[in-house]
C-alpha cells in the first residue's frame, strides 16, 4: 500500500467542500428546472457542465470512499479503500475519461434470501463506483422531474416511512380501510431482468454519457441474458431501475370488453387506484368493485415490454383485515376498523438473530457487546418508531432480560454495572405512532426550496439533535450550510465529553464536517 504524507491528508481535508456542494447543487437545480420546462437542449448542456465540474468529481469520490455504508466492500481488484494520493489520482482519471470510461468486471457476492435461494450482489471497484456516483449527479435531477409522486424508493428526499404513512392514510378507519383489498406485487428477478433497451430509451442524457451507462449495464449482465439486468450493488443501479419501472404506479383502470386488446395509459392524470412503490416492491389498494386480475394483466403487460414479469408465486391479493407485509412492516386493519402497523415477523426474527449472536458470543466481554449492540438496536428502533410498539415482543422485554442475565453473570452479579451496560446496549428511542409527515406531492430537493427541505430534515431527528437544528436554523454548526434531506446529521459535543448534554455543548453538524473536525 502506498504510504501517504500528512500533506496529502491535509490537502484533502482542506479542499473547499462547502463551495463544491454549493456549485454542484446550483447546477442540479438549474438542470431540474430546464427539464421541467421542456428545454432538452439546455438540460443536456447543463449535464455536460456537471460532467466537467471538479466539484462533482471530488464530491463523488468522497461519497464512495468516505460516506457510503458499503465503502469498505472491495471490488474485483481487492481494494477496500483509497488513500489520499489515490483519491487525487482518481479525480484526474474521472476528468480525463468521463466520456470513455471502461468498466471493470464485478465481484459477485451471494446473499441468502429467506426462501433458501440467493441474491447475487455485484460489487464494482472503487473507481467504477466513483464514476457511477459522478454521472448520477448529472442524471438524477433530470429524472426527478419525470418520477411518480408515490415512488419512494432510492430517491432523494423520500424514504420507506413515506410509504408507511401513505398506507396509513388510505387504510385507516376514516378511509374505510376495513372493506379494501390490496395487491402485494412482486416482480420476478427485477434487477436481473430489466431490459437495457427500456433504460437507454428513457435515459435523459447526452450521447457520450449514454455510451458510458450502456457499458456499465453490460459489465453486470448474466451470460444467459446479455440484453437484460442492472447490477445490484452499483451506485447508479437503483436510479436505472426506477427509470425502467417509472409509470407502473399510474396504469389506469379501463374496463375493456371481453377479448378487446388492453391498452396502457401511464399519464399521471389517469391515476385511479392508490398505489405505492418502493423500488421493485409495490402495493396497490383496491376498491370493492375492482377486478384485481384485470389490473394484474395490465401490469404484467407493462412489465413484459420491459423484460420483466409478475411473480405468480409471491404476488398476492389480500384483504386488509388479514394483514400483509411490506418493507419490514406488517399492516393490518383490525375488526374494529382501526389501522395497525407493527414490525413484521420476519423483520423481528432477523433482528433477534443479530442480537442473540452478539449477546451469546463467548469471545467478547459485556462492554464490547454493549458497543456492538447499541447501533443495531438504535437502528431497528428508529426504523420502527412510527409503528405500534407496545407488547413484550416489540418493546424487546425478553431480549433485554436475557442480555441483562448475561451481563450480570459476566460482571459477577454487579447489578448496577450490568444495568448501566444494558442501558447503553439498548438505547431508548421515542415512538410516535403514525406521526410521520409525508413529503408533499412531487417535491424534490432539486426544486431549490431550501427552507422546506431543511425544516423537513430537522423533523427526521429527535431529542438533542432536533433541538440543536432548530437553534441553528437548520444549518450545520461547522460549515454553516443548510441541512437538506440527503444530509446525515451528527450531534457534536464541543468539549469532547459525550455525557455533557448542556445546550451550549451540543451542535448539529454534517456527518462529513464531523469527520473532518476530528481529523484535524
Amino acid at each position: 500500500m502506498v504510504r501517504h504524507s500528512h500533506k496529502t491528508s491535509e490537502s484533502w481535508r482542506t479542499l473547499p467542500w462547502k463551495k463544491f456542494r454549493k456549485n454542484l447543487f446550483r447546477l442540479q437545480v438549474r438542470l431540474f428546472k430546464a427539464v421541467k420546462a421542456g428545454d432538452k437542449r439546455k438540460a443536456r448542456s447543463l449535464q455536460k457542465l456537471i460532467l466537467k465540474s471538479q466539484a462533482a468529481r471530488f464530491l463523488a469520490i468522497r461519497q464512495v470512499t468516505q460516506l457510503n455504508t458499503g465503502k469498505k466492500t472491495a471490488g474485483i481488484d481487492g481494494k477496500k479503500s483509497l488513500n489520499y494520493e489515490e483519491r487525487f489520482a482518481l479525480e484526474g482519471m474521472l476528468a480525463k475519461y468521463v466520456h470513455d470510461w471502461q468498466h471493470s468486471k464485478l465481484r459477485e457476492i451471494p446473499i441468502p434470501k429467506k426462501d433458501g435461494t440467493f441474491r447475487i450482489l455485484k460489487v464494482p471497484t472503487m473507481a467504477d463506483r466513483a464514476w457511477q456516483c459522478f454521472v448520477k449527479y448529472a442524471l438524477e435531477p433530470a429524472h426527478e422531474v419525470t418520477f411518480h409522486a408515490r415512488s419512494y424508493g432510492f430517491r432523494p428526499g423520500r424514504c420507506a416511512h413515506d410509504a408507511q404513512k401513505y398506507l396509513f392514510t388510505n387504510l385507516n378507519s376514516s378511509s374505510n380501510g376495513i372493506e379494501k383489498r390490496v395487491i402485494e406485487l412482486d416482480i420476478e428477478k427485477c434487477f436481473d431482468r430489466i431490459s437495457h433497451t427500456t433504460i437507454m430509451n428513457n435515459l435523459i442524457a447526452p450521447k457520450g454519457l449514454k455510451i458510458g451507462i450502456f457499458r456499465c449495464l453490460k459489465a453486470g449482465t448474466h451470460p444467459e441474458f446479455p440484453e437484460q439486468g442492472t447490477p445490484q450493488g452499483g451506485v447508479v443501479s437503483p436510479l436505472l431501475a426506477n427509470i425502467a419501472l417509472n409509470g407502473i404506479e399510474s396504469i389506469h383502470r379501463h374496463h375493456s370488453a371481453k377479448g378487446q386488446r388492453i391498452t396502457l395509459n401511464t399519464s399521471p392524470r389517469h391515476v385511479v387506484e392508490p398505489s405505492v412503490r418502493y423500488a421493485d416492491d409495490m402495493v396497490i389498494i383496491l376498491r370493492p368493485e375492482d377486478n384485481a386480475q384485470e389490473i394484474l394483466e395490465r401490469i404484467n403487460q407493462f412489465l413484459e415490454e420491459r423484460g420483466m414479469n409478475v411473480s405468480e408465486k409471491k404476488t398476492k391479493i389480500t384483504a386488509t383485515i388479514d394483514g400483509f407485509d411490506f418493507l419490514g412492516w406488517n399492516f393490518k386493519v383490525q375488526k374494529n376498523g382501526k389501522f395497525r402497523c407493527v414490525p413484521s415477523a420476519n423483520n423481528f426474527k432477523a433482528f433477534r438473530k443479530k442480537v442473540k449472536t452478539i449477546v451469546n458470543c463467548p469471545n467478547h466481554g459485556s462492554k464490547v457487546k454493549a458497543q456492538k449492540l447499541a447501533p443495531i438496536v438504535r437502528g431497528w428502533r428508529n426504523y420502527h418508531r412510527f409503528c405500534k410498539m407496545d407488547g413484550s415482543r416489540n418493546s424487546l422485554y425478553h431480549i433485554e432480560t436475557r442480555a441483562f442475565k448475561v451481563f450480570n453473570k459476566e460482571a459477577k452479579n454487579d447489578k448496577y454495572s450490568s444495568k448501566k451496560l444494558l442501558d447503553k446496549a439498548f438505547p431508548a428511542v421515542p415512538y410516535s405512532e403514525n406521526d410521520f409527515i409525508n413529503v408533499k406531492g412531487n417535491k424534490t430537493p432539486f426544486d431549490g426550496d431550501l427552507p422546506y427541505w431543511s425544516e423537513r430534515n430537522s423533523k427526521l431527528y429527535d431529542g438533542h439533535t432536533s433541538k440543536a437544528l432548530k437553534r441553528q436554523n437548520h444549518s450545520c454548526g461547522i460549515c454553516g450550510t443548510k441541512m437538506i434531506s440527503e444530509d446525515t446529521v451528527h450531534l457534536h459535543h464541543i468539549d469532547g465529553n459525550h455525557q455533557n448534554w448542556k445546550t451550549k455543548n451540543c451542535i448539529a453538524v454534517h456527518r462529513e464536517c464531523h469527520q473532518y473536525h476530528h481529523m484535524s
